[in-house]
């Protein structure tokens, strides 16, 4: 008789036509998980990283001491970033879909994540975004038009054509170009926050990977990196329980928390409420406090949910309940954020459907402006003699050979 196999093959709890079933999260009631001083040791504070640190309770009331206090206007300013990235993201999905461009990725049902972490974050603070933080990109300046210009890669296109749409970068907002290998900005992030902290400069570094990242080796490398350096850094795991077609157990979310990883390494971890902006904020502003007293690095994971498809390339139907997000226990942050406000008489239903036909204006207004510098069928296009720029301060006789060639080429009509 043979025998049974012992290997643990993870697998998700819901496929597609199954009911959606989460109940292998574990979460915690609003307001339930203690706050402890920033300069707590890590052995007393293991606990952040097993329960879920939670604001916004079911009838998204503001509870427990993780509540930041935040004030109605900077409320309603959240929710305004919020909603400009899911109107951006929508518009920029349709003209993929209509061949204007050629891929793009949204961040439908994370949005708390990037603004709320803005917020929280100091503008000389580095950021090490992933793909999917295009509302931190806004919050920290970068106009609608560039970056609709670089997923157009056209002749206004900052990165000249040579990324991938949606990599963007902002130098004057400190954000770091996004890179396709996963998990490279981790190190990078530590690397940046070490060189800080040798100058002796109040700054810090935050980066963002998604669950699946967490498997990469820069992800190990980074975390041990920051803790033998104590660099002043927050390293977030972004886990919205799925990488492409791989859940989140695949990345072994299924046998601890994310937030543990770092543990092992004396780095504390936290899980919060990825929907939740109050939460998200709170436990960044501690996150940055600790790292700017030189309590070192904290990793922070952001139980969310990714509501959309993984990219314009793939069709998540295939490998999950079509309604799966529609019963995350989570909910929609920008529902949740919404609802606390009209709770609280500072926002309504006709002020929420005003103020998105108020974004929906000015992003379709920032597309036709974009629209000037050249789409993918119609020029102005990019010089090809670009190509050959900022690679080399001098640069070699082979590449100035090779653009000699492509010239010579474009004037005899593309015949070699």
């Amino acid at each position: 008789m043979a025998k049974k196999s012992r290997l643990h093959i993870p697998r998700p709890t819901a496929r597609p036509g199954d009911e959606p079933d989460f109940s292998y999260l574990d979460l915690s009631p609003a307001g339930a998980v203690d706050k402890p001083s920033v300069a707590a040791r890590v052995r007393d504070i293991e606990y952040l990283s097993s329960g879920l640190v939670r604001v916004l309770d079911e009838d998204h009331t503001a509870t427990g001491p993780w509540n930041p206090d935040l004030d109605p206007e900077k409320l309603q300013i959240a929710l305004r970033w919020m909603l400009l990235n899911r109107v951006f993201d929508k518009r920029m999905w349709q003209i993929q879909r209509q061949g204007r461009i050629s891929f793009y990725m949204e961040a439908l049902g994370e949005e708390a994540i990037s603004i709320a972490q803005g917020m929280a974050l100091r503008h000389g603070d580095m950021c090490f975004p992933s793909y999917r933080n295009q509302g931190l990109f806004m919050y920290r300046g970068m106009k609608l038009v560039d970056m609709m210009c670089q997923c157009l890669s056209n002749t206004r296109d900052m990165c000249k054509g040579r990324q991938l749409p949606i990599m963007y970068h902002s130098k004057s907002g400190n954000v770091f170009s996004i890179s396709g290998n996963l998990a490279t900005q981790y190190p990078h992030a530590v690397g940046w926050a070490m060189a800080s902290a040798i100058k002796g400069e109040d700054n810090i570094a935050a980066s963002w990977v998604g669950d699946g990242s967490t498997a990469e080796a820069d992800f190990h490398h980074a975390l041990t990196f920051a803790a033998i350096y104590q660099a002043p850094v927050i390293l977030n795991v972004v886990n919205n329980q799925w990488a492409i077609s791989s859940f989140q157990g695949t990345a072994g979310g299924d046998r601890r928390a994310f937030a543990a990883r770092g543990l092992g390494l004396g780095i504390p971890g936290i899980r919060v409420d990825g929907n939740d902006l109050l939460a998200v904020y709170s436990v960044t502003v501690w996150a940055a406090d600790r790292a700017r007293r030189g309590g070192g690095p904290t990793l922070i994971e952001h139980v969310t949910y990714r509501g959309g498809a993984h990219s314009t390339s793939d069709d998540p139907s295939k490998y999950r309940p079509k309604d799966e997000w529609e019963h995350f226990p989570l909910g929609d942050p920008i529902e949740r954020l919404k609802q606390h406000l009209i709770n609280e008489g500072h926002w309504s239903d006709a002020k929420h459907e005003a103020l998105v036909d108020e974004l929906t204006d000015e992003v379709l207004a920032a597309w036709k402006e974009a629209q000037k510098y050249g789409t993918m069928n119609e020029g102005p296009f990019l010089n090809p003699e670009t190509m050959f720029d900022d690679v080399y301060a001098d640069p070699p006789q082979r590449l100035k050979s090779q653009r000699r060639r492509m010239l010579e080429i474009e004037q005899n009509g593309g015949e070699k």
